[in-house]
C-alpha cells in the first residue's frame, strides 16, 4: 500500500510504446507526465523526437517539454533542478507524477539524485572543439572518458561537447564527478521491453515513414532556415541523416536506411544502460507478456497511488 506521494518512472528504448503506455497510465490514474527525453526539451524539434502531440498534451498535462531554445543547450544539472522542483510542487499537492523517457542520464539524475558538476558553458572551448568535427570529438572523448562516451551517441554533438568541456575545465572525467544523493520519496521504475530484432526493425522503418509523412522533412528545412545549417542540434539522431540528404550526401532512401540502423544501434545502448548502472538505486520492473497487458501489470504492481 502506497501511503505517500512518490514518482512513477517509465523507461525503455526508443519506439517501444512508452508514450502510449504513459498516456494510458496517466489517464487511468489522473496523473501528470514529466518528460525524460533529452531532445524533447527543445522547442521546434517535434516530429523527429516523437514529442507528444498537441492532442495528447490536451488530454494529459505534460511538463518539461519545449523548455529550451535550440541555440541554448540544456545541461543535465538544469534539467534535474527543474524536474526536482516540479516533483516537489506535485508532492505538496499529494500528487505522484509519471516520469517518462529513454534518456538514461536524465532519468538517473532524478532517480539517483546525481550531483552534477556546476561547470558553466565555455563558448571559446566549444568553438575550438566544434571545428574538429563530431567524429574527432567523440573519438577524443572515448580516450579521455570512455564511460561517458559509451553513453553518448556518436552523433550527439551537444552531449559530446559538454563531456569534453567538463573534462578540460576540471581535469576529471564527467563519469567520475557525479555523486549520488537519492531522493527520500518512493520511486517505482517500470521498463518497457524492446521487441525481437526483426519486429523492432520493422517498427523503426514504419515509424520513420510515418514521421516523414507527418512533415518531418519540412520541420528540418524550417529549422535550417531559422537557425542555419550549423546548429549543433541538427546533428542529433535522425536530423543529421536528413540534413545529409538535403545537402546531397544521401538519397532519401539511403537516409532512411541510415536512420533505421543508427536508431537500432542507439536502442541497444539504451537497453544496456537501463539493465546496468541505469537501474540503480531503484530496480526496474521489466514488463512482460503482451503490450496490451502492460497497463494492468503496472497497476497491479503499484496497488494504488495516493489521490
Amino acid at each position: 500500500m502506497i501511503t505517500s506521494p512518490g514518482l512513477v518512472v517509465l523507461v525503455g528504448a526508443t519506439a517501444t510504446g512508452k508514450t502510449t503506455l504513459a498516456m494510458q497510465l496517466a489517464q487511468t490514474l489522473g496523473l501528470p507526465i514529466l518528460n525524460g527525453d533529452s531532445r524533447q526539451v527543445y522547442r521546434y524539434f517535434d516530429i523527429g523526437t516523437a514529442k507528444p502531440t498537441p492532442m495528447q498534451r490536451r488530454l494529459v498535462p505534460h511538463y518539461l517539454l519545449d523548455i529550451a531554445d535550440p541555440t541554448t543547450p540544456l545541461t543535465v544539472a538544469v534539467y534535474q533542478q527543474q524536474t526536482q522542483q516540479l516533483i516537489q510542487t506535485f508532492h505538496r499537492q499529494g500528487i505522484t507524477p509519471i516520469l517518462v523517457g529513454g534518456s538514461g542520464l536524465y532519468i538517473r539524475a532524478v532517480v539517483a539524485g546525481l550531483t552534477m558538476p556546476a561547470i558553466a558553458p565555455q563558448p571559446d572551448l566549444r568553438h575550438q572543439l566544434s571545428h574538429l568535427g563530431q567524429p574527432h570529438c567523440h573519438a577524443l572523448l572515448c580516450s579521455l572518458d570512455p564511460l561517458s562516451a559509451a553513453r553518448i551517441h556518436p552523433h550527439d554533438h551537444i552531449r559530446t561537447l559538454r563531456a569534453l568541456e567538463v573534462y578540460y575545465c576540471t581535469g576529471h572525467p564527467l563519469s567520475q564527478l557525479a555523486a549520488e544523493n537519492p531522493p527520500s520519496y518512493p520511486i517505482w521504475q517500470f521498463g518497457v521491453p524492446t521487441p525481437p530484432s526483426a519486429a523492432y526493425r520493422h517498427r523503426l522503418h514504419e515509424r520513420i515513414l510515418d514521421m516523414l509523412e507527418a512533415g518531418w522533412m519540412t520541420e528540418v528545412q524550417n529549422l535550417r532556415q531559422r537557425y542555419g545549417t550549423q546548429l549543433p542540434l541538427l546533428r542529433i539522431l535522425g536530423y543529421a541523416e536528413l540534413c545529409d540528404h538535403l545537402d546531397g550526401r544521401f538519397s532519401l532512401t539511403e537516409a532512411i536506411a541510415h536512420i533505421e540502423q543508427h536508431t537500432y544501434q542507439f536502442a541497444k545502448r539504451q537497453k544496456t544502460w537501463f539493465t546496468g548502472k541505469g537501474a540503480e538505486p531503484h530496480p526496474i520492473h521489466w514488463l512482460c507478456g503482451s503490450a496490451a497487458d502492460y497497463l494492468a501489470e503496472i497497476l497491479q504492481k503499484l496497488d494504488r497511488l495516493p489521490t
